[in-house]
């Protein structure tokens, strides 16, 4: 049987449901499963952030869950870890298709997952976008620059699409980074003062996969974290 997690699901057709899964040694599946009803329902745990087991089979690109249960208790999120969660559910959603392969993407998933429910942290959201662009051929190497030197830690260097990042001189140029932040992104070691840096170098590689469509997840945590206006709710 596979390991996975539903990524998003909704009804389809007569008491299935079409389910988006994250697949351990696959990537995104796209299945049918029979939901069911009363005790027999499947329903409670067709949710995002419960690790699943299951089997399906079929040759076409949507499969068919012939078995499908829970293998541990859900990951339990909330507050900002909730939103984090649920951005991450989303980000898979819109670049990740069925035709990827993503074999190790489900391990660094999980462990966002259980990271995030111990504390939130902005670096386990930076080191599964770094994971995923990774897996989908997006990221340029964050050890040596344009030129095959190293990347020294007090230099500066300009992300160049499609060719990787150029030593500069000039540190206020548009779309720089440090080198030491760059190694730390690429050690899974990245201080809280290089946050912000990594987050602007990480959506400006992913706004080419997002396209112009807003993400709701991050809509909804803007909101949910705006200041209170006038004391009104």
């Amino acid at each position: 049987m596979k390991r996975g997690y539903v990524l998003h699901h909704r009804p389809y057709r007569e008491s299935s449901a079409l389910v988006n899964l994250l697949v351990d040694g696959i990537g995104r599946v796209d299945a049918v499963a029979r939901v069911g009803s009363g005790k027999r329902s499947i329903k409670s745990i067709l949710q995002p952030f419960q690790p699943l087991i299951f089997e399906f089979s079929g040759k076409s690109e949507l499969k068919n869950i012939s078995q499908i249960e829970a293998a541990a208790p859900a990951v339990p999120l909330s507050g900002y870890s909730l939103y984090a969660g649920m951005y991450i559910n989303e980000l898979l959603m819109r670049t990740l298709s069925v035709h990827h392969n993503a074999e190790a993407l489900f391990l660094i998933y999980h462990q966002a997952l259980v990271g995030l429910a111990a504390q939130f942290c902005e670096s386990k959201l930076r080191y599964l976008e770094l994971a995923l662009l990774r897996e989908l051929g997006a990221m340029p190497s964050l050890i040596r620059d344009t030129q095959g030197e190293p990347l020294i830690p007090e230099h500066y260097y300009q992300l160049v699409p499609e060719l990787g990042f150029q030593f500069v001189l000039n540190s206020r140029a548009k779309h720089t980074y440090q080198g030491a932040m760059l190694t730390a992104l690429n050690d899974n070691e990245l201080l809280q003062e290089q946050f912000l840096a990594a987050k602007r170098l990480m959506r400006s590689m992913l706004q080419p996969l997002l396209g112009d469509k807003p993400l709701v997840s991050r809509q909804l945590f803007m909101q949910a974290t705006a200041p209170k206006m006038n004391g009104n709710n």
